[in-house]
């Protein structure tokens, strides 16, 4: 039998393009491998926050004593992050064997690396017979390869402007694109707080069950905790969730109302949430690793999600100087990203991805310097992450901060080997 690694570079030649949207291919080789779930599906769409969103959903479900399932993707360092099983990567050896099945069932059917491994992952959960399955989608929603399951409860994150030459222009576009994940009559929860008018649209066309923050579903707190109200429901007294950053609270609140929506099916006690909140952890979303310097991770890699980013790091406080490791994807919109979180960056590590789609290291910092305006800013290119990561901590201080983000490439290239424990060389050679 073939070994993963072997499966997934079988799965990397089967189709020329990289990302080709459709439904009509997995649909025809899932319906011959008789794929379908037997509990309850929560599938997660959005720009930003669906990982997160499937976080907090997972680590309360699994406090209220549910076997869980989740599938998320990319993934930061192994492919086998993309499947959780109660929490816990899917083993190698275990995947392998759905592998084959898909392979046996395409009949010689092209399938995209995304659509191939998602078949198998797929395929993979239902034999493990979960109480509950969680999916996050990939690209878009309507045409992409997890939407061929019917989901029982759909979240839509906050919706921006990423993936344009496959979505749209515009919001309203993406967001008609993110709608397709809905389904008639069952719940559909928009926890983005401005929603593109096309998401309302298309759930109330095809007679979704829509709730809407503000309409539907509030939060109000304070600096200590904060409280959610939904139909028929309230929790007080909230500690903030573990995950940090402004924007946690805007998907935490579309997860209560989830599972407010699915309570017939799956209820769940005040204490599994308050729990779930408090412990849940999801690597590279706003991750802070003490240390000297302190070492920042964040997946950030479009305009929306760097906003939010250049947010939670002002809110860190005073670093004498902050240090950023930036890697990302070649068809990334730049220029706003650079322009708000610029004034924060002192020096630029721009690094080059093992992947065709990215932009090389010495493009990014070409571009940089093309729209810098700061005389105290400069700039440097590497070959990879780790190298980049390196360069910075030889130059920093023990007082500084280093920030690295952008591609989920660029924060798995420094967590390849676990996750660094930063000492600042001028504290070691005294020691």
């Amino acid at each position: 039998m073939k070994t993963l690694a072997e499966w997934l570079d079988h799965a990397e030649r089967l189709h020329p393009a990289n990302i080709e949207l459709g439904l009509e291919r997995v649909q025809a080789v899932g319906h011959r491998l008789g794929l379908r779930f037997e509990c309850p599906v929560i599938t997660v769409a959005g720009t930003n926050g669906k990982g997160s969103t499937c976080a907090m959903l997972e680590s309360i479900l699994l406090n209220a004593g549910y076997r869980t399932a989740v599938f998320t993707s990319p993934h930061l360092v192994h492919f086998e992050e993309r499947l959780r099983f109660d929490g816990a990567p899917v083993e190698a050896e275990r995947l392998s064997a759905h592998f084959e099945a898909v392979e046996t069932a395409r009949e010689s059917k092209p399938l995209t690396y995304f659509e191939f491994t998602t078949l198998a992952i797929l395929l993979c959960m239902t034999a493990s017979k979960p109480d509950v399955a969680i999916l996050e989608v990939g690209l878009g929603g309507r045409l992409d390869a997890v939407n061929m399951i019917d989901a029982d409860c759909a979240v839509i994150t906050s919706i921006d402007l990423d993936h344009m030459e496959f979505l749209g222009t515009d919001r309203e576009r993406i967001g008609f694109e993110k709608a397709g994940v809905l389904r008639p009559g069952r719940p559909a929860i928009v926890s983005d707080p401005v929603p593109p008018r096309s998401v309302v649209a298309h759930a109330e066309a095809i007679g979704a069950d829509l709730w809407l923050v503000g309409r539907d579903f509030n939060v109000a707190g304070d600096q200590q905790q904060w409280g959610w109200s939904g139909r028929g429901r309230r929790y007080s007294g909230l500690a903030y969730p573990a995950l940090r950053g402004a924007n946690q609270l805007v998907n935490a609140a579309g997860v209560l109302a989830a599972l407010e929506s699915l309570r017939q099916t799956l209820p769940i006690t005040a204490q599994a949430v308050r729990v779930g909140l408090a412990t849940v952890e999801l690597p590279g979303r706003f991750q802070i690793v003490p240390g000297e310097p302190t070492l920042v991770l964040d997946v950030a890699h479009n305009p929306h999600a760097v906003a939010a980013l250049t947010e939670n790091l002002d809110a860190m406080g005073f670093y004498p100087t902050t240090h950023a490791v930036f890697g990302v994807m070649a068809d990334k919109d730049l220029a706003p990203m650079f322009a708000r979180i610029g004034p924060l960056i002192d020096r630029w590590y721009f690094t080059d991805l093992p992947t065709p789609r990215a932009a090389r290291g010495a493009d990014l910092l070409d571009r940089w310097r093309a729209q810098n305006t700061r005389k105290d800013a400069a700039g440097q290119a590497f070959g990879d992450p780790a190298s980049a990561l390196a360069a910075a901590v030889e130059a920093a201080d023990p007082t500084d901060r280093i920030v690295v983000f952008g591609s989920f490439f660029t924060v798995g290239g420094v967590l390849a080997n676990g996750t660094p424990r930063l000492r600042a060389k001028h504290l070691s050679s005294g020691s």
